[in-house]
C-alpha cells in the first residue's frame, strides 16, 4: 500500500486536498459513480489502478476531502481529468496547489466545463500558455437502440489492418488537433492505436478497393471506444475519408458503433465534440444521442 502524500497548501495554509493511495481507490470510485458519464476518462484509469496498482498506473491521483470523505478527484496523467460532483470551489483550490506543485506534467485538461475551466483559471498564471481552449464541447450519450440503421460494413478491426488503420488515425488527429503526433514505430500515439486495435475497441469501414480511387483499400469510416468505464463507453476518434463524405456515413456508422458497444460493452455510450461542429453534432442527433452536459478541454 502506498503511504499518504503531504497535503496540498495555498499561500502555506492547508487546501485540502492530497496524492491519493491504493486504500482510496475505492472511494475514489464511489466519487466518479456520481455522475458515470462526464468522470468516464477519470473512472477508466482509476478502474486500471485498482486492477494493477497505483504505482503501475502511469498518473497519480489527486483527492479533496471535506468532513473527512473524500468528495472530489483529479487523475493527473496523459490527461489531468478533474471529477468535482459537488462543484465545491474548494476542491479546484486544492488541486491548483497541487499543481503548481508538480509542475505541467499533462497534455491537456479535459473534464465537465466547469470543472477544467475553473482549474486552468487557477493554473493559468503559473503554467506555461495553453495551445487551445475549447470551452464549449457537449457531451452526449445514447441508452436505447439507435434510431437508424446501423451500417452492415462497419465492424471491429484486426491487428493486420493496424498499417492501414494508423494514418487515417493520424489524419484524423490532424484534422482535429492541428499537428501529427506520430513520433515513431513504438511512440505513444502509435501504441495507443495498436492497443484499441487490439483490445477490440476500434471500428472501422474499409473499402476494399473496387471504389476506392486508389484501388487499394481505403478506411472509409472509424472510430474507437476510448475509455470504458462504471457502464460507459466513450466513442473518441470519429472520421469519415474526406472523399466519401457527404454520404451519410458518419450516421450509419455510429450507429453501428453503439449497437456494438451497447451490446458487447456498456448500456450507455457517450461522446463530446466541439460546439461548432454543426455537422458532427446532427449527425449523433440523428443516431439518437442526446445532450446531458458539457466538456471544455485545455490543450498545451
Amino acid at each position: 500500500m502506498i503511504g499518504r502524500a503531504r497535503e496540498s497548501t495555498i499561500d502555506g495554509r492547508p487546501a485540502g486536498g492530497r496524492v491519493l493511495a491504493d486504500v482510496d481507490l475505492a472511494s475514489a470510485l464511489a466519487v466518479c459513480a456520481v455522475d458515470p458519464v462526464a468522470s468516464v476518462l477519470a473512472t477508466s484509469r482509476i478502474e486500471a489502478a485498482a486492477r494493477e496498482g497505483l504505482r503501475r498506473s502511469g498518473g497519480q491521483l489527486w483527492g479533496y476531502e471535506a468532513d473527512g470523505e473524500l468528495v472530489a478527484v483529479c487523475w493527473a496523467g496523459v490527461n489531468l481529468v478533474p471529477v468535482v460532483p459537488t462543484r465545491d470551489p474548494a476542491a479546484l483550490d486544492a488541486f491548483a496547489a497541487l499543481g503548481r506543485s508538480h509542475g505541467r506534467r499533462s497534455s491537456s485538461i479535459v473534464g465537465t466545463d466547469w470543472a477544467v475551466l475553473g482549474l486552468w483559471g487557477l493554473l493559468s498564471p503559473i503554467w506555461p500558455p495553453a495551445r487551445e481552449v475549447r470551452a464549449d464541447q457537449p457531451s452526449y450519450v445514447i441508452d436505447h437502440d439507435p434510431l437508424i440503421e446501423p451500417d452492415p460494413l462497419v465492424r471491429l478491426s484486426v491487428p493486420d489492418e493496424y498499417p492501414l488503420i494508423l494514418p487515417a488515425c493520424v489524419r484524423m488527429f490532424v484534422e482535429e488537433v492541428g499537428y501529427s503526433p506520430v513520433s515513431g514505430f513504438d511512440g505513444p500515439y502509435e501504441v495507443r492505436v495498436r492497443s484499441l486495435i487490439d483490445s477490440r475497441r476500434s471500428y472501422v469501414r474499409i473499402d476494399e478497393g473496387e471504389g476506392a480511387r486508389s484501388g487499394s483499400p481505403v478506411v472509409v469510416f472509424k472510430a474507437e471506444l476510448g475509455a470504458i468505464a462504471g457502464g460507459v463507453a466513450q466513442v473518441q476518434g470519429v472520421w469519415v475519408d474526406p472523399s466519401y463524405r457527404g454520404r451519410g456515413l458518419s450516421e450509419s456508422g455510429m450507429a453501428a458503433v453503439v449497437a456494438a458497444a451497447r451490446r458487447d460493452v456498456a448500456p450507455v455510450v457517450s461522446l463530446y465534440a466541439n460546439h461548432y461542429n454543426d455537422r458532427a453534432l446532427a449527425a449523433y442527433r440523428a443516431v439518437g444521442f442526446r445532450q446531458v452536459g458539457t466538456y471544455a478541454t485545455v490543450l498545451f
